[in-house]
């Protein structure tokens, strides 16, 4: 497979990008999904090739980190593995999200697995997709109640019935919880997508990559008008996909299918070494159906187990050192590389967020929590209730999410060492007027 590709800040699994800790390989997955044998390649890169580091991704995938000099074997290793595009140039465009529990929810619609290998086909195999930038993602919904619906993505697609009908609700540059711009019959979701890819190549200039920065300059009624000579676009009113605040990523929780279940698990600050995914890997082989599911919650889904085996499985995860308890601190906090490995990272956030974590369990306190060495916010693409940014070592300035601020929301206080973060935080959950 021939790998010229062009210039991105952005790795792929045949371009690695360099970091303060060395190369980085990102690995698309689909549907965030990936068997036993490949999970196990992925630790063998890893530990042949670079530092064990591997890490889960806010979009549901795997990373690489602290690649050496072989980077040639190390991507030979994977593409052997079949974990690569279908072509070299497809690779960056592989950008579509799905439920981690597509297929399995018991709350679904629609499974959208078999749509979503249709439209990653074609994108990889059609030269015009290329262009695409490696950050423009859509995203299919199928109504699960496990569903990320807080990141932005340029074309989101979701699930919905009407008359006994099933429909497609979608919108542009934003969220499923977003007002949607239209509706199309489920059968055209396909068309639906790749017309929407194809009117955005027509019509954005090299420096417009992403669909905010097209309707920044183009109205969306005319995008949509543009559209509607393409599809076969409905009108929609009164739909408002609900998402759920329960923590269905972690813990077991029963599934679409009599007597099973998947197992949700948190990697410590979504970074897992060689032996933890290979053990997981063997857990999926000997309790689930040899395979395992990333989520954009930065963890892992182990599924089909049998509802007899779901102690032990946990048990065994809990010994790999991935946390299963929603009541941990640690499972809800999210961190940035930091300066360890990332030459634009302020301070230590891996480091500054094991020592948050531990304050907050002696408090007693669980919040889900971002901490980012800086403004670029890599390891959210959704507003955090709670945002550290970093101003130096082991200092933050602390926001709290607010729907009517940009960003990371209020500023509420600057330059705060973690000790202070924890003792105002505490203080804060349980003063009465915020009961």
């Amino acid at each position: 497979m021939s790998t010229a590709l062009r210039p991105s800040a952005c790795p792929g699994l045949l371009r690695i990008v360099p970091a303060l800790d060395g190369g980085i390989c990102r690995i698309k997955l689909s549907g965030g999904s990936i068997s036993s044998a490949q999970a196990k390649a992925v630790a063998d890169a890893a530990e042949r090739f670079a530092g064990g580091a591997i890490e889960a991704t806010n979009r549901a995938n795997l990373q690489i980190r602290g690649i050496g000099h072989e980077q040639a074997a190390l991507i030979d290793s994977l593409l052997a593995a079949g974990l690569g595009p279908q072509n070299a140039a497809g690779d960056d465009v592989r950008n579509l999200m799905l439920s981690p529990s597509a297929g399995i929810d018991r709350q679904m619609l629609f499974d959208t697995m078999p749509l979503a290998e249709q439209i990653l086909t074609t994108v990889q195999l059609h030269e015009r997709f290329h262009d695409l930038s490696a950050k423009f993602a859509v995203q299919l919904d199928g109504g699960e109640a496990l569903a990320m619906l807080e990141h932005p993505h340029d074309l989101w697609l979701s699930v919905f019935e009407r008359d006994g009908e099933r429909w497609l609700a979608f919108g542009l540059a934003g969220c499923p919880t977003d007002e949607p711009a239209g509706s199309i019959a489920l059968v055209d979701g396909y068309n639906l997508v790749i017309a929407v890819l194809e009117l955005f190549l027509e019509l954005a200039r090299p420096e417009q990559t992403r669909m905010r920065h097209l309707l920044a300059e183009i109205a969306r009624e005319d995008f949509l008008s543009r559209l509607a000579e393409r599809v076969d676009l409905h009108a929609i009113s009164g739909w408002q996909r609900v998402s759920s605040s329960r923590t269905l990523h972690i813990g077991a929780h029963p599934q679409a299918q009599s007597g099973r279940f998947y197992v949700g698990a948190v990697p410590p600050l979504g970074r897992l070494n060689p032996a933890m995914l290979r053990g997981v890997s063997k857990l999926s082989e000997t309790f689930g159906d040899g395979s395992l599911r990333f989520t954009p919650w930065q963890s892992l889904l182990l599924p089909n187990v049998r509802h007899e085996h779901v102690s032990e499985v946990i048990g065994a995860l809990e010994q790999l050192g991935l946390l299963c308890e929603a009541g941990q601190p640690l499972s809800r906090l999210i961190a940035c590389t930091g300066s360890n490995g990332c030459g634009k990272g302020l301070a230590d956030t891996k480091d500054d967020a094991l020592q948050l974590a531990s304050l907050l369990q002696r408090y007693g306190q669980v919040l889900n929590m971002h901490l980012s060495g800086c403004s670029r916010s890599c390891a959210a693409a959704h507003t955090a209730p709670v945002t550290l940014l970093a101003v130096s070592p082991g200092h933050y300035d602390l926001y709290f999410r607010d729907a009517a601020q940009p960003g990371f929301g209020a500023l509420h206080a600057r330059n705060l060492t973690i000790e202070a973060v924890g003792a105002l935080l505490d203080a804060r959950l349980r003063s009465p007027l915020d009961a």
